[in-house]
């Protein structure tokens, strides 16, 4: 293991220069203090736990200090925002600090949000507060335990500097990881502003560095898009199996990985609600959850405009025509899995839309259901879960041929089906009022409830012993938390 002056670094985006970044160093938090760390983020730098104990890291990712190798720069791009083109938008309170490599090879670009003005800031203040560097940390890491493509939260160091918002609040840092930080909105800006050289050195640093393989085919560029489209499809429908939202799909919190990226008003179903909007903000739901699966395809339409100067038209309009069935595909898979069933049958997608329909009229709690369906044989779970719905007739139709449908599966003992089950179907998930109640302890000094919830969702398909307060409906107060942009 390693300690934080022994990471190597190799800085290849601040090696493009200026056209596409600026220098800014970070500016310093007041009494920078860890508030929480994820040992599972620092194993991908080879750094030693223990480290995050000591005052130099809370120094470092607080912005007081900085590696002699490091180089912060502040990002440029534009992006759609909420379907309305802004030609110039950027790193107005991160930065990308520099990359660093592991012992495996892998590079992991350091950005540190919250680091101060940068000049992308657009008249705010460079600062995050310390509710969403919280939020942005225990999803990230919450996300990846689940299975789902995301950037990963390496810590968040909390502060005394005072943060205006709606009131007066603190200023806090979160690191976060990622193989690249490159967005959808990279692509736009260049593309809008007519610079066709920096465009196409753009496209072949994410073509070099991010989609090596494709060099291999006949149209390099061509397949890094069909690549993108087919992650970007893989993410949404992962989201969807698990009820993720989003909250705000712009084109520039989109990365080019096609990982989860840039977490603000994001909320997690707890009844199930197709037309649920996590983001108070979005007062036509442009990003509800239902729509989140059109906006990904609108999103890399966006993207598909941007490389017309590599890709012929009609091969990108090919290529986003994969993305629907890819979704469709992957999401029925999940789906499958989440009931128990390891065959496929025709029927099986009506089988998924009438179950939420019902679970969309009851008021179903979404994750808890899917959970308890695997507890028992399916004839015990259904008459059991039964009350939990309105319509009872309805879901009985429903539960025979949910029956049914297992019997033809194969013959597997009640053992297997949960194990299978319980692998797939998560116990805890970060629930709103759950890190509302981490951030209320953190903000008056106690950050116990933020580092032990991080430690729950880290093992979210595992029965944790005294944690069964993490696995509850949440109260009627937790159900209606209003969570906006503001950071």
């Amino acid at each position: 293991m390693k300690a934080l002056d022994e990471l190597t670094f190799d800085n290849r985006f601040a090696r493009l220069g200026d056209a596409f970044s600026t220098h800014v160093l970070p500016e310093p938090l007041d009494e920078p203090r860890l508030v929480v760390a994820s040992k599972a983020a620092m194993a991908l730098l080879d750094l030693d736990p223990a480290v995050a104990e000591t005052p130099v890291f809370a120094e470092l990712f607080g912005g007081h200090k900085l590696w002699a190798e490091a180089e912060p720069r502040a990002m440029v791009y534009s992006g759609h925002q909420f379907g309305g083109y802004t030609p110039q938008l950027g790193d107005g309170r991160g930065l990308l600090l520099g990359e660093v490599y592991n012992e495996a090879g892998e590079h992991w670009d350091l950005h540190l949000k919250g680091a101060g003005m940068t000049p992308y800031s657009r008249m705010g203040d460079g600062r995050a507060v310390l509710r969403s560097s919280i939020r942005e940390f225990l999803a990230s890491e919450a996300l990846h335990a689940l299975g789902i493509p995301t950037s990963r939260a390496l810590c968040v160091i909390g502060s005394s500097t005072p943060v205006w918002r709606e009131k007066q609040e603190r200023g806090a840092m979160v690191l976060r990881l990622a193989h690249s930080h490159i967005r959808f909105g990279h692509f736009e800006y260049f593309y809008y502003t007519k610079k066709p050289e920096q465009q196409a050195e753009l496209a072949e640093h994410v073509l070099n560095l991010h989609y090596p393989e494709c060099r291999e085919q006949p149209e390099p560029y061509l397949a890094m898009f069909r690549e993108i489209v087919e992650r970007n499809a893989e993410m949404i429908a992962k989201w969807q199996a698990y009820g993720f939202c989003h909250g705000v799909m712009n084109t520039d919190n989109m990365s080019i990985l096609g990982i989860t990226f840039d977490f603000g008003p994001f909320a997690f179903l707890d009844d199930f609600d197709a037309h649920f909007i996590c983001n108070h903000s979005d007062h036509e739901g442009r990003y509800s959850f239902s729509n989140q699966v059109p906006i990904g395809q609108w999103n890399l339409s966006a993207l598909a405009q941007a490389l017309t100067p590599f890709i012929s038209v009609e091969a990108l309009k090919e290529a986003l025509g994969l993305y629907l069935p890819l979704y469709q595909a992957h999401y029925l898979d999940l789906m499958r899995r989440r009931l128990g069933l390891t065959t496929a049958e025709d029927a099986d997608q009506q089988l998924v839309e009438r179950l939420l329909k019902l679970m969309q009229n009851s008021g179903v709690d979404y994750t808890l259901f899917f959970r308890r369906l695997g507890d028992e044989s399916a004839t015990l779970a259904v008459a059991r879960l039964r009350d939990d719905f309105v319509d009872m007739a309805g879901f009985d139709a429903w539960a025979e041929h949910y029956k049914a449908r297992v019997a033809r599966d194969g013959d597997y003992t009640q053992e297997q089906r949960r194990e299978r089950m319980h692998a797939v179907n998560p116990l805890y998930i970060l629930r709103n009022y759950l890190a509302q109640n981490a951030i209320a302890a953190a903000e008056s000094g106690d950050y116990s409830e933020v580092r032990r919830l991080h430690d729950v969702l880290t093992r979210p398909f595992e029965e944790q012993a005294g944690m069964e307060q993490y696995a509850q409906r949440p109260p009627d107060w937790g159900k209606h938390l209003e969570i906006s942009c503001s950071s």
